[in-house]
């Protein structure tokens, strides 16, 4: 044999060597704590993978009430952890919970580990599933069904639920009778309106032409012309620049006017308010040209002077009394009270039928 052959031969045996051992180390075993049981009890398979330390294994994975052969079902599989070896190898341990229900013998398949890929089985296992003996032949020592047993009453128990009970029939027929006040009373309905109005140029100009309707220019009662044409004059300098025109005198008026008022509307207004007083102080009279004049003087300031941009709209609030206050005050007090009883006796009535569950169930 030459040198080369047993080179070959040499390297062909250390390989199978290093295989052997590894296959050797590398496995895959299954155990069970006994191997029979009766109908209904439970037995524990144990399957062990012997690897190398950093491994990765997978084991077989069965869901609740699978079966691992037909008669024989799965409960539950516990991963036991892993426990090192020497050499670098360590043991990784799953314990599957079985169960059955026929009498027989049963062939439990070998289960397969996958290790790095490579799947490796273990042994099948056999079970023994025994039926339970019943004697027949002394049927006084069995018992029939016994009647369905009730839980004795304790009044500790039910004594927190009864008086939530009590405590929320009383609320809610609190609610109900406020309620029922809340709805016999009139409530105090406070109305907003909103009032068109005339700007003050437009109202003194339709006093005036009811003044020339009533031909007072031409009327001997100058008097009581002069009279109207100044109220006339004094309400729209009131409601034109916000002070009041109708408490003031004649002088009065057209200091206050002086400030920021034109000069030549100004004269003629004097004019006017000067012929007014002796008219109607010192009994002096009028020509009919004259009157004219002074009532073109008075259309002449109110059309120099006016403001087109004022508002036309006013928003008027009713003053209610004080009775009619603290009757809205009380409504809405009663109102709230009213929501809160109702609030609470929701959360109780929520609170006890939990609580009658837990006790009747």
């Amino acid at each position: 044999m030459g040198t080369g052959t047993m080179r070959t031969l040499l390297i062909l045996s250390f390989s199978l060597f290093l295989i052997l051992q590894m296959q050797a180390q590398t496995a895959v075993e299954a155990t069970i704590d006994t191997i029979e049981m009766r109908i209904g009890e439970q037995v524990h398979v144990t399957l062990t993978a012997t690897m190398k330390e950093g491994a990765k294994a997978e084991f077989p994975v069965f869901k609740p009430s699978e079966y691992v052969t037909p008669g024989v079902e799965v409960l539950k599989s516990t991963e036991q952890g892993v426990r090192g070896l020497d050499d670098g190898y360590v043991e990784r341990s799953v314990v599957y919970t079985l169960t059955s229900f026929d009498d027989t013998l049963y062939y439990l398949p070998p289960l397969s580990v996958k290790i790095d890929g490579k799947e490796y089985a273990s042994k099948s296992l056999a079970l023994k599933v025994l039926d339970v003996e019943v004697d027949t032949t002394h049927v006084n020592k069995f018992f029939g069904p016994k009647d369905v047993q009730d839980n004795p009453f304790l009044w500790s128990d039910w004594s927190h639920v009864f008086w939530l009970s009590v405590l929320m029939l009383l609320l809610f027929v609190v609610a109900c009778y406020l309620y029922i006040r809340l709805r016999a009373g009139k409530p105090v309905i406070a109305t907003i309106r909103m009032v068109r109005r005339l700007l003050p140029h437009q109202k003194a100009m339709k006093e005036i032409e009811r003044i020339k309707a009533d031909k007072m220019v031409t009327s001997e009662n100058q008097k009581e012309y002069y009279t109207k044409l100044t109220d006339t004059l004094r309400t729209y300098i009131d409601e034109r620049y916000g002070f009041r025109a109708m408490e003031m005198t004649s002088s009065e008026i057209i200091d206050r006017l002086t400030k920021d008022g034109d000069q030549t509307s100004l004269d003629e207004l004097r004019q006017l308010f000067a012929t007014a007083d002796l008219v109607k102080f010192a009994k002096y009279s009028t020509m009919i040209n004259e009157n004219d004049a002074n009532l073109v003087n008075a259309i002449d300031f109110i059309n120099s002077t006016k403001l087109e941009n004022m508002p036309t709209e006013e928003v008027v609030k009713p003053q209610l009394t004080q009775e009619q206050l603290q009757t809205q005050q009380k409504r809405t007090t009663l109102k709230w009270v009213v929501a809160a009883l109702a609030a609470s006796v929701a959360l109780l009535l929520v609170y006890v039928v939990y609580q009658l569950y837990g006790l009747l169930m």
